[in-house]
């Protein structure tokens, strides 16, 4: 009965998926789709495709770990708003790992596979050119950091923009209430609805996913830039696609509830992801009044690593951003005073 009605609620959230689909086509007809940059597939495998936007002989190579929900088109939202044509005006050479949608047939990856999945793009970005800078946003910083803690010389440094990494009890109210709301033993044999994962996450923060975007938008609607970046995340935001369900049971169970890896307990293949032996460059990017991934949920890690190795900036959060989790990769403050940091931080290791 149990299963039954699991499979009943997610054929609903499925559905849902769709129809938050076609409410986000009716924004692009309006002109609030993405216009990204062009660019070429280079690899690709089961559950993922490397794209490479720009020509051999550039400078660093940056290789950018999209967040495994939603669609990767965040880094590159407008031509005004965009962390990839950035990084290609500063003359990095990048690249991104789109993490395609799940499907019954590949419902069975997990953190393991997505980490194997990051070591043959970076292998192939290495036969191009130089060892690349990895960097990620959210989930994907989180994927990037497991990486970075499992195969550090393979890399030449990695770059975490507010990226979830440690998640202890009763000090991370996001994660306390996630936990609270997603039941240990969760189905992970098939795809997982998006718009079920964004429910969840409405739930365990209201604040931060209805309340404070609402007050933004109000605050400011005499900012045409401002709304339409508001229009474009909320674009992005309905654009939903099914998670594997392995995936999502893992970073529920193994990281938030578990907190495996700050632990030194998460294993990937056969040895752990152990941070704590981490000799690589590492800078996280820490908005301070982001719930979804705060300082205290990054601070531990980069205490874990070296000193000399770790290096954190703390950006303040910016209006007409919608969410405050995206400001780093949309905002304008961003990308006027953090991101030429990064850039620096990424030449002078280079």
């Amino acid at each position: 009965m149990r299963d039954g009605l699991h499979v009943f609620r997610r054929a609903q959230f499925s559905a849902m998926d769709t129809l938050r689909q076609f409410q986000g086509g009716t924004l692009a007809a309006w002109g609030f789709g993405p216009s990204e940059c062009p660019y070429r597939v280079i690899a690709t495998g089961s559950h993922w495709r490397l794209r490479d936007y720009g020509e051999q002989g550039v400078g660093a190579s940056l290789f950018i770990v999209a967040a495994p929900i939603k669609r990767p088109y965040i880094w590159d939202l407008s031509p005004s708003a965009s962390a990839i044509r950035h990084c290609l005006q500063e003359g990095l050479h990048v690249y991104l790992l789109e993490w395609t949608p799940a499907t019954k047939a590949t419902s069975n990856i997990g953190l393991e596979e997505c980490v194997a999945a990051i070591a043959e793009c970076v292998a192939k970005i290495s036969t191009q050119g130089s060892k690349p800078f990895v960097i990620g946003h959210s989930l994907g910083g989180t994927l990037a950091a497991i990486y970075g803690a499992s195969a550090s010389k393979s890399i030449n440094g990695l770059v975490l923009l507010s990226a979830p990494l440690c998640f202890p009890s009763n000090q991370y109210p996001f994660r306390d209430a996630l936990i609270a709301l997603v039941p240990s033993d969760l189905p992970d044999t098939d795809p997982f609805p998006g718009s079920l994962l964004s429910q969840m996450s409405a739930m365990a923060s209201p604040d931060t996913f209805i309340w404070s975007r609402m007050f933004d938008a109000l605050m400011n609607a005499a900012d045409p830039r401002a709304i339409d970046i508001h229009a474009r995340v909320e674009r992005w935001a309905l654009d939903e696609v099914p998670l594997p369900g392995k995936l999502v049971h893992q970073i529920i169970e193994w990281l938030y509830r578990q907190n495996r890896f700050c632990r030194g307990r998460l294993k990937i293949g056969n040895g752990f992801a152990d941070l704590h032996r981490m000799a690589l460059p590492t800078l996280a990017v820490a908005n301070m009044i982001d719930d979804v991934a705060p300082i205290d949920s990054v601070r531990p890690f980069m205490e874990a690593i070296s000193p000399k190795n770790a290096h954190i900036i703390e950006y303040q959060g910016e209006p007409g951003v919608s969410l405050q989790h995206l400001g780093i990769l949309i905002g304008r403050e961003a990308h006027a005073q953090i991101w030429p940091e990064m850039i620096s931080w990424i030449n002078l290791r280079a």
